[in-house]
């Protein structure tokens, strides 16, 4: 069972990535003949066959929103783990390797991914290439080559996609992106994102960061599968420093703070900028080193001016796409990106006493500005008034997901956005990395998303992809 919903060109320019934004919002709310069970496809009334692959921790979450469907098979490594979602869905046939799953059942409609990060690609790529649709948590994968790679392969098999950046569904989005193309702030030509991840305190705990491997080697626990579990990334001795929700910090299994919390966070401010792929990416950090990301890090992405889309009589493109106020272009933008409990200086104009928060968004606009989700300064709130709700709301992010499956349109973070928009947030950690600390110092590295390297530094371009354990090729 396929999505029969036309794909576009390969994503590689800016100018395309812009024109992909409205597939990558469309709204649930317009149904396809598909989703009515016309023209031979699956009725919307029609329950899906799922699998999820790695159940233990946010998979769990996942699944526990499509129950509605059919739990038809669950995969994972650490039956001690995972075992209570074995148990919740008992029906379900059991796998420790993905692989195995696909290979051996048919029947599977559509694949729930929440592996950590450095399967990602490896579990939607097999899920791709056996004809499933795939709804992969966040960051889309590891890399950027293959979150490029990826993105080809699910829009060539024309299967129904999402990633899981929840938040790409929220009224949250949408208000902001009616904000700003409304002309609430003027034009917008610096933004700022701030999260307190991976904070160690007392009580707000997340993982370890700019931390050496540890020196012990502990027997491996009889419940998990460790050559599994390590999969296509550097064989090492077993150690509970890994997981079971640790790894995230480690280099060679996780992505850090910003690929944790980067699609989640990038997205509306894409979606409300239009940003596509930047000119170029420079990054600040505490010490860093070969093992783990670092305790704190900024990184900078520039992008160019973009056209402002043009208006469409199809409302569900062109409020998702369509003009700013005013039309004309959107201005050359500033991203910057902070985490570790960085934040960026208080804004002129903020009263005193307000709170930034320790996770935040602000943009900067010739005429004010809008921290999370407020206007300021105050005069020019009440100088724009009431905006209007003119962009269609989602029906829920999974539910999105589940009527793309169907034959309906495609859902908000399906890959076409959600590759791309992975590409950008994972380029931040390329500028993170200890083995080019000193080169860029001297030079912010210039990007050619079209050719996927940077033109004038070769050595970063070792990072874009990475080399996988013998026995793994994607």
């Amino acid at each position: 069972m396929k999505n029969d919903v036309a794909n576009q060109p390969v994503i590689l320019t800016r100018r395309q990535f812009l024109r992909r934004s409205a597939a990558g919002v469309a709204a649930f709310t317009v149904l396809r003949s598909g989703v009515l069970g016309l023209h031979g496809a699956t009725s919307a009334n029609s329950r899906l066959n799922i699998a999820g692959i790695g159940i233990g921790g946010q998979g769990a979450g996942d699944l526990g929103q499509m129950e509605a469907e059919n739990i038809v098979a669950l995969c994972d490594v650490d039956e001690a783990y995972a075992g209570r979602i074995f148990n919740k869905y008992a029906q379900a046939k059991r796998f420790q390797d993905y692989r195995k799953m696909l290979d051996e059942m048919k029947d599977i409609d559509a694949v729930v991914i929440a592996t950590p990060d450095h399967h990602h690609a490896f579990a939607s790529m097999a899920a791709i290439r056996a004809g499933k649709h795939v709804y992969c948590e966040k960051p889309l994968t590891h890399s950027v080559w293959e979150a490029r790679q990826v993105a080809q392969a699910a829009r060539a098999a024309k299967v129904a996609t999402q990633m899981g950046n929840q938040g790409q569904a929220s009224e949250e989005t949408r208000r902001l992106c009616e904000l700003v193309w409304a002309g609430a702030i003027g034009p917008v030509r610096e933004a700022h994102i701030w999260t307190d991840r991976p904070s160690q305190g007392l009580f707000n705990e997340y993982w370890p960061q700019g931390v050496g491997r540890p020196t012990g080697t502990p027997p491996v626990p009889a419940t998990l599968n460790w050559d599994l579990w390590l999969g296509p990334a550097p064989m090492r001795p077993f150690n509970p420093a890994y997981l079971p929700f640790k790894w995230r910090g480690w280099w060679d299994y996780g992505t850090g703070a910003l690929g944790d919390i980067g699609c989640h966070a990038f997205d509306p401010v894409f979606r409300a900028l239009k940003l596509g792929q930047p000119l170029s990416v420079q990054a600040a950090s505490t010490r860093v080193n070969q093992e783990t990301y670092p305790l704190g890090s900024g990184v900078t992405y520039e992008f160019p001016a973009r056209p402002a889309a043009p208006q469409s009589n199809n409302v569900h493109v062109a409020s998702l796409s369509g003009a700013v106020a005013g039309g004309g272009e959107m201005p050359p933008c500033m991203l910057c990106w902070y985490d570790g409990g960085l934040r960026p200086p208080r804004p002129d104009g903020l009263p005193d006493g307000r709170l930034m928060g320790d996770n935040g968004r602000l943009l900067v606009g010739e005429k004010g500005f809008i921290l999370n989700d407020t206007i300021y300064p105050e005069a020019r709130l009440k100088e724009v008034g009431e905006v209007p709700r003119s962009i269609p709301r989602s029906a829920n992010h999974y539910a999105e997901w589940i009527a793309a499956c169907k034959g309906g349109p495609p859902a908000g973070s399906n890959f076409d956005w959600a590759g791309p928009l992975a590409e950008v947030v994972l380029l931040g950690n390329v500028g993170l990395r200890s083995q080019l600390r000193e080169d860029l110092t001297r030079v912010k590295l210039a990007w050619d998303p079209t050719n996927l390297k940077f033109t004038n530094l070769e050595d970063a371009n070792a990072f874009l992809r990475r080399t996988y354990r013998e026995g793994w090729s994607l």
